[in-house]
């Protein structure tokens, strides 16, 4: 499994998400530019020790992380899609795509995704949005259930 975060802002989000790819065993994608530093003190302090377990790429570009990404498919979670994400079936190498806390997804990249590709996770009706770590998390975890915790213990 795979997550990638475009442009994220937040430090401690990505500390939580890096803490929770390496208790998964998921791959996390960081798509450039940062909100921060790669090395800020809130990111490790989320992490914590998990920044030298986690499998961690940096990508220049959305361009960049496609072509590094091959043709494994990829899953944009948006508050504008109409397919909830436990619709899904995932698989082993499934790319969770998120984007930055302010305002997640440009159009851009969502409209270069098959609609079916296109996740988002329910919510109240006057609700904007989910804290991105718990977003994240809870993708995660329905995809990591569905391929039987594959790697876990």
């Amino acid at each position: 499994m795979q997550v990638a975060l475009y442009q994220p802002e937040i430090p401690p989000n990505t500390g939580n998400v890096m803490r929770l790819c390496a208790n998964t065993g998921a791959v996390l994608h960081l798509i450039k530019p940062l909100g921060f530093s790669i090395d800020d003190a809130s990111l490790r302090r989320a992490g914590m020790d998990y920044r030298e377990i986690a499998v961690i790429r940096v990508h220049e570009s959305f361009d960049d992380f496609m072509v590094a990404i091959g043709s494994a498919r990829v899953f944009a979670l948006s508050t504008k899609a109409q397919r909830r994400y436990d619709s899904v079936r995932f698989e082993d190498n499934d790319v969770l795509l998120f984007g930055p806390e302010s305002r997640g997804l440009p159009a851009s990249v969502l409209d270069s995704l098959d609609a079916q590709h296109k996740l988002r996770l329910p919510m109240q009706p006057d609700s904007r949005s989910l804290n991105l770590s718990n977003a994240v998390a809870v993708v995660v975890y329905e995809a990591w259930r569905q391929t039987e915790f594959a790697g876990g213990a």
